[in-house]
């Protein structure tokens, strides 16, 4: 960890080969076509979660649901800033990534990695208010607090992946070219570094250790006093449908955050079960998000039937 590679510094790195996932050459076609349809699937999924927000009036105007249709929105650029890369990894296609490309990608994906992180902690928040403090919950959570928030998450997701990118990249690179892993990302870039990496690798412990460990409790906390409020409640109906509207949001922040600290929280480990956890968390998780919400809510799974008995009723009065 932390070691000074001695390359000459006159050689400079400008682009990076990706050496993608690890496999049997034979499975080639076939995790093609899966990570393919994963793909599709993702932004399908989160464009029908997107519109059917955007199309109900019941929805739009509600935080927690507008909380959730930036969530979608954030699914689709990230799956679309790993998975294609992913997919191009099965093809003969080269698999160099320009210097400034490698830049881009490793920013945007902490960009909306961290950006997703803070949205979270937001709709553990939302969810807070609307359970403990029900009477108060449209005062304290209106549409345009949300939007402050979500931007808020937006800046704040941006600080933090510039802070990475610019840390990583100030360093010198002359060689060896070659990133073993699937996409730009920290631990991998760090490794083909010219110099000492102690620094960056302490920071990127510190600062993304306290970004997620802080949105967690911040989420174990408002779920504290959720599961406190909801106790209280007098009806076995009134806890079910309580405990339903928080289910989802709890789902899909374990799926996220687990592996997220197993990857960051081991920065300098090369265990190789780390490939398969960061696809797990960039690949499979956007695409579990909008099935996790459709399955378990209610309202999305009623307002989709509206929508759709709209358009039905629509074609068939043309």
């Amino acid at each position: 960890m932390g070691k000074t590679k001695n390359a000459s510094l006159d050689s400079v790195v400008t682009d990076f080969i990706l050496l993608g996932l690890s496999h049997p050459s034979n499975l080639r076609t076939l995790l093609f076509l899966v990570f393919f349809t994963i793909y599709i699937l993702t932004q399908l999924g989160n464009l029908l979660i997107l519109l059917t927000v955007w199309a109900d009036p019941k929805l739009h105007a509600r935080p927690m649901y507008i909380l959730l249709g930036v969530l979608s929105f954030l699914d689709m650029w990230l799956s679309s800033v790993i998975v294609p890369l992913i997919i191009l990894n099965f093809t003969p296609a080269s698999k160099a990534i320009p210097f400034g490309g490698c830049v881009a990608q490793l920013y945007f994906f902490h960009f909306l990695g961290s950006t997703q992180c803070f949205l979270y902690t937001l709709m553990a928040y939302d969810r807070y208010l609307a359970i403990c403090q029900p009477l108060r919950y449209p005062v304290l959570m209106n549409g345009r607090l949300c939007t402050i928030l979500v931007a808020g998450a937006w800046v704040a997701g941006s600080i933090h992946a510039s802070i990475q990118a610019t840390l990583t990249f100030r360093l010198p690179y002359c060689g060896p070219n070659q990133v073993d892993y699937f996409i730009c990302d920290i631990p991998a870039v760090l490794r083909l570094a010219c110099a000492d990496t102690t620094v960056n690798e302490l920071v990127t412990f510190v600062d993304i250790g306290v970004v997620a460990a802080s949105c967690f409790m911040l989420i174990l906390l408002s779920y504290a006093n959720i599961v406190h409020a909801i106790l209280k409640i007098r009806t076995a109906d009134g806890r079910r449908r309580a405990f339903s509207t928080c289910g989802s949001h709890l789902t899909v922040v374990t799926v996220y955050y687990v592996p997220c600290i197993f990857i960051y929280l081991r920065a300098g480990s090369k265990s190789p079960l780390d490939g398969a956890v960061a696809v797990f968390y960039t690949v499979v998780t956007p695409l579990l998000n909008p099935l996790i919400y459709t399955l378990r809510n209610q309202e999305v799974k009623s307002a989709l039937k509206r929508i759709t008995a709209g358009l039905r009723a629509a074609s068939e009065n043309k």
